[in-house]
């Protein structure tokens, strides 16, 4: 099969690659581009998790795009009703005939000769070839083929079903059955009361409690709003306020850790009654968003546990039996289905080789700039979201950004644009600012943080929008030039 050429390639069909698409058509009108997408659907994580009552843990009024307004009455919505709002902007903003399914891009290399990316995919056992002026990396960072699951002594004896959730059999059927979720992150906690309707009885097993906080799953003031005023300017207001109040907690927790301690138990403590060991239980050793927090809707976890349909133990594993798991404490938990809710993989730039003029490019290697590109690798953009706020806000302001950038090159005859870090790395620290396990299993594969602008990943969304829609694409950082410049550069670096 022949070459093709595009304006830009898009890597992931998800979240991330359908809002940069929507926002190149919109700002850089004329452009050529295809999204090159590994799975046979559109949606990316809500696609694949189709584990029972998979939904947001953010509201949709800042996890929706900027450009779409969120007008289902649930503000903590289900992955089916994400996944259908992915696809419907797709259709009716005409992205979706720019896709190529089952499309796995395995390498990706730069030529300063050429300036251009080649991309090589798989379709199958077959592969293709795809050129372009501009790599837009919009993939995530979850593994898609595995997601991880620590080594359980005894594993094997035990004589009932486990299941990871990323894989969840489309015909389980748990009714009556007794389950144990093992993990409190947000799929544990999330499975849980989603399970209780059917199941005999749900445990969550877990080594260290998470910080939960119940919210509300409608948004009245959002819902209020709508009746008296367009879809997009309710959508807007809701969306600045969520995003205060998101902040306004974060900025809390770390600032007054014991104050946030003291609100959340004593929310927990109003919803479970005055037997429930909280402290035990749901009282991390850790402080408020030193690890991502839980959120669940309309508090169906603590009702769930409230009614005895569900129970939270706090151990270590001893062992899987027979018929359960035996603890070190001694306690045994019956089951006939595990579910290991323990984690996520994470990959750096969807796992793909990349290559600048034939070496080989380790992300952990270079550092972040703006948290969207990786300094010296040219025409190159990835989406990271936030960790403590919606993904969305920050892949908006990307693809805002790379879109500002592509037009900049046009306007002044550039060929490429690569970010340069010219300090001596001392104040180097990691990309994701968190202590999560799964955050700490793969943080050497990510790129590095600088201590200041632009290489300071700041997770907050107020100065990511004044520095990356406002500001100017230039900076003493970020160097321009033409294919002539690239070639005569890359010639004296050789001789």
């Amino acid at each position: 099969m022949a070459t093709e050429h595009f304006d830009v390639v898009i890597v992931g069909a998800g979240l991330s690659g359908i809002g940069m698409a929507r926002h190149l058509q919109n700002e850089c009108p004329g452009k050529s581009y295809v999204i090159l997408e590994g799975r046979e659907a559109i949606g990316g994580t809500w696609d694949l998790f189709r584990y029972p009552g998979i939904r947001s843990d953010s509201d949709m009024f800042t996890l929706g795009y900027n450009f779409r307004p969120w007008v289902n009455k649930k503000a903590i919505a289900d992955g089916a009703d994400i996944r259908q709002y992915v696809n419907d902007v797709a259709n009716d903003e005409g992205i979706t005939p720019n896709i190529r399914f089952k499309h796995t891009v395995v390498r990706s290399d730069w030529s300063s000769e050429d300036c251009q990316w080649t991309v090589q995919a798989t379709v199958g056992k077959k592969k293709v070839t795809f050129t372009c002026k501009f790599l837009l990396m919009c993939s995530g960072y979850y593994r898609y083929d595995q997601g991880y699951t620590p080594e359980f002594p005894g594993r094997d004896n035990f004589k009932g079903q486990i299941i990871h959730p990323q894989f969840w059999p489309e015909d389980l059927d748990y009714s009556g059955k007794k389950v144990v979720v093992i993990g409190s992150g947000a799929t544990a906690i999330t499975l849980i009361p989603s399970m209780t309707d059917k199941a005999a009885h749900v445990t969550m097993l877990q080594r260290t409690p998470t910080y939960i906080l119940s919210i509300p799953g409608n948004d009245a003031i959002a819902n209020g709003m709508r009746r008296f005023l367009p879809d997009m300017l309710a959508y807007r207001l809701t969306r600045a306020k969520n995003v205060s109040l998101a902040m306004f907690l974060y900025e809390l927790s770390r600032r007054r850790p014991e104050l946030v301690k003291k609100m959340i138990r004593a929310q927990q403590r109003a919803m479970l009654g005055p037997d429930f060991d909280i402290d035990k239980h749901l009282t991390p050793p850790y402080n408020p968003w030193d690890q991502r927090m839980c959120m669940v809707p309309n508090a169906d976890l603590y009702k769930a546990i409230r009614k005895g349909q569900a129970s939270i133990a706090t151990d270590h594993i001893d062992t899987f039996t027979e018929t359960g798991i035996r603890l070190k404490s001694g306690e045994e938990l019956e089951a006939d289905i595990i579910v290991t809710a323990t984690g996520l993989d994470l990959v750096a730039l969807g796992n793909a080789d990349l290559y600048v003029d034939g070496d080989k490019v380790s992300p952990s290697e270079h550092y972040s700039y703006k948290g969207m590109m990786l300094s010296d690798v040219p025409n190159m953009a990835s989406v990271i979201g936030y960790t403590n706020a919606s993904w969305t806000l920050k892949a908006d302001l990307t693809s805002e950004y790379a879109c500002r950038l592509i037009n900049y090159m046009d306007e002044n005859g550039y060929d490429y644009c690569a970010p340069h870090n010219s300090n001596n790395g001392d104040d180097e620290v990691p990309l994701l600012d968190l202590s999560s396990g799964y955050v700490q299993r793969a943080i050497d594969k990510f790129p590095k943080q600088g201590a200041k602008a632009p290489w300071k990943v700041y997770q907050n969304y107020l100065l990511d929008l004044l520095k990356m829609r406002y500001s100017s694409v230039t900076d003493e950082s970020m160097n321009f030039g033409t294919r002539a410049q690239r070639s005569a550069a890359k010639a004296r670096l050789a001789s």
